[in-house]
């Protein structure tokens, strides 16, 4: 291949491991030879002779929730253009499964990982300590992070829309929730401590399943807590799948929202402000959470250590008609 484009083998490395280092003229000579040629690099090779391969592994625990598909889009636009190649893991929520991929993508010596949250199963927690290469932790906050964290607090995120219930002139909130996942239990975690501070928890009002979430199960949760307890007069929902379900359910008993019951859910999704009444929601900031992590990552990689390890990115509760009650 040197020879038919006329530069050196070396040329022709520094061309296909860091093209930005090789002038426009020659690159472009390089690759119409690679092109003509059919010529596919060796990843294993590469890895063999640099130690590292330009993989950055994303692990997430689901491809078809709003909320990854968000994270996603953004370190896809971060890394856009750029040498590293980015491989998709889905560990579908399974510890194991998480474990799994994460051997497959040490095995193939990458340059980094990204993976979510904080909960891994020992194994796989040794895994990533003993990891020889980046590392960045996605969704949460913590206090011991592998190497580099992008997040926010799920517990501090929901007692705040506990207590926005709570300001709005609700006395007797509940809560509904699926899936189960650590960080729905952390916003259990938080409506439970925000309930208990002021006095209004009852555990009658609280409604889970490990089922996954959809708008199907938000209406049937709802009708299961109004069952047990039918003076609830506000709800906090783990997923705004489950708030637009609840919804649903309310419009089919005839109960006004947010007069008769409040509904807040949790991502803030595009649908809660299309809805009808709209839809309190926590706003998360998925999409900046994607395109730092990446960030996060990118500069690591350059050798340049970010002045804080761990970033929160915080929440909002973002106020709309399903909670705003008049009074009188």
């Amino acid at each position: 291949m040197a020879r038919i484009a006329g530069v050196s083998a070396m040329t022709v490395s520094r061309a296909l491991r860091n093209p930005d280092k090789v002038s426009a003229k020659t690159l472009d000579k390089i690759r119409e030879v690679v092109d003509r040629l059919g010529y596919v690099p060796d990843p294993a090779a590469s890895a063999l002779a640099a130690g590292k391969t330009n993989v950055i592994g994303v692990i997430v625990p689901s491809v078809t929730n709003n909320v990854f598909s968000d994270v996603m889009r953004g370190i896809y636009e971060r890394s856009e253009g750029l040498k590293w190649q980015i491989q998709l893991g889905n560990s579908r929520y399974s510890p194991l499964e998480e474990e799994r991929l994460v051997r497959t993508f040490l095995s193939q010596k990458p340059a980094g990982l990204i993976v979510s949250g904080l909960d891994q199963s020992e194994t796989t927690a040794a895994l990533l300590t003993a990891a020889d290469c980046r590392i960045v932790q996605i969704m949460e906050c913590g206090p011991s992070p592998y190497d580099l964290m992008i997040g926010f607090s799920h517990s501090d995120a929901s007692g705040a829309a506990t207590r926005h219930l709570l300001e709005a002139g609700y006395r007797r909130p509940g809560y509904i929730a699926a899936r189960l996942d650590p960080r729905s239990q952390r916003r259990l975690q938080g409506f439970r401590d925000a309930a208990r501070q002021a006095g209004v928890l009852d555990p009658a009002r609280i409604v889970t399943t490990p089922r996954p979430s959809t708008v199907t199960l938000g209406c049937e949760l709802l009708a299961d807590l109004l069952s047990r307890a039918p003076d609830t007069d506000s709800i906090l929902c783990n997923n705004d799948d489950l708030a637009l379900g609840a919804m649903f359910e309310c419009r089919r008993r005839g109960l006004n929202i947010p007069q008769d019951i409040g509904i807040c859910g949790f991502n803030d999704l595009e649908m809660m402000a299309a809805a009808s009444p709209s839809i309190t929601s926590v706003r998360t900031y998925r999409l900046e959470m994607g395109r730092q992590s990446m960030q996060m990552m990118l500069d690591a990689l350059a050798g340049s250590e970010p002045d804080r390890p761990v970033i929160d990115l915080g929440f909002e509760v973002i106020a709309r008609e399903s909670t705003r009650r008049s009074v009188g």
